[in-house]
């Protein structure tokens, strides 16, 4: 099927723009942190001047006058951020929706459209924890390390639109591939979330102002939890792939072999956080490691080592 150009460069405009946005959010975000005061549910209370049913001391009926709650500066901020990173999406969903129609296939046949899914499920994930933990201020955290990612896949990992080579061609590139990109830009939320506990609870954090440790705590084991069955579902498809292109369900490739030492460390960390004593500061270092050897396998083994994934540069 031959590529739709025109398509192609709206997938690229639509990507730029949902990079520009993503920025102007994470710039709301952090004014949002310097204005949040140090404690977080104070509001001003300003004078409404609508009048409501009072009562006097003799009982009868006096008009009053209601007191409403206004949200601070702060949390003003904090909102234009949550908008901004929901038109953020909508345009990041529009790139890969027409990359896909350009194409003619899945979006996610090279490096650069990879990096594209996998950003889109970490910021959608981010919002979907923003309504679950009181975190929202934390977004610039977030999406600083989306916004590095997105320039690089952008940048260095540019390609052109075209179609993928026939060893791509295949429905496992829709499932494997889409399965393994979600869930690992689902573990970039539970990563930070990490790092920011061991500097919380290290007290390395002073002029940062994080929510408590057992937030941010919660916040990675559960992320992990939804995102870790995504990733286990990732690696069955893949062996079940390589079984049929390849001949074999697993050939210790240097990405295969990175994924599952970062499959290890995931489930030692859940094990970790549901053991007495390792619970806190070791359970948030192993998950750390994690993070680190996600990130290890998205860039230096899809574009330095040399291996069985390499000509197309996904997982």
């Amino acid at each position: 099927m031959p590529v739709n150009a025109t398509l192609a460069t709206y997938s690229d405009w639509t990507y730029g723009a949902a990079v520009a946005v993503y920025v102007i959010a994470a710039v709301f975000y952090l004014c949002e942190q310097a204005f949040t005061k140090n404690k977080a549910k104070e509001r001003e209370l300003v004078a409404a001047g609508t009048q409501v049913a009072g009562t006097a001391e003799d009982g009868t009926w006096t008009p009053g006058l209601v007191v409403r709650e206004q949200p601070t500066r702060a949390e003003r901020l904090g909102r234009m951020g949550v908008a901004m990173t929901l038109l953020g999406v909508v345009l990041h969903g529009a790139s890969l929706a027409l990359r896909g129609f350009a194409t003619g296939r899945a979006p996610w046949g090279n490096m650069y459209e990879y990096t594209a899914l996998l950003t889109f499920a970490a910021v959608v994930g981010w919002l979907v924890l923003t309504r679950m933990f009181p975190v929202r201020r934390l977004g610039g955290f977030v999406l600083v390390p989306i916004g590095i990612l997105m320039f690089l896949g952008g940048t260095v990992l540019y390609a052109e639109a075209a179609p993928v080579q026939p060893a791509l061609q295949s429905y496992w590139l829709v499932v494997h591939v889409s399965v393994i990109s979600v869930s690992s830009g689902l573990f970039l939320l539970p990563g930070v979330a990490s790092v920011l506990y061991l500097l919380k609870s290290s007290g390395r954090a002073r002029f940062v102002k994080l929510p408590d440790a057992d937030v941010l705590d919660r916040l990675a084991y559960r992320s992990t939890v939804f995102a870790f069955p995504l990733f286990t579902l990732g690696l069955i498809c893949g062996a079940i792939w390589a079984e049929a292109a390849w001949g074999r369900f697993w050939g210790w490739d240097p990405k295969e072999t990175v994924s599952f030492v970062a499959w290890v460390v995931y489930a030692a960390y859940l094990h970790a956080r549901a053991t007495a004593g390792w619970r806190g500061r070791p359970a948030a270092w192993v998950n750390a490691l994690g993070f680190a050897l996600t990130v290890f396998n998205l860039f230096f083994i899809n574009l330095v080592t040399t291996g069985l994934h390499s000509y197309a540069g996904v997982q």
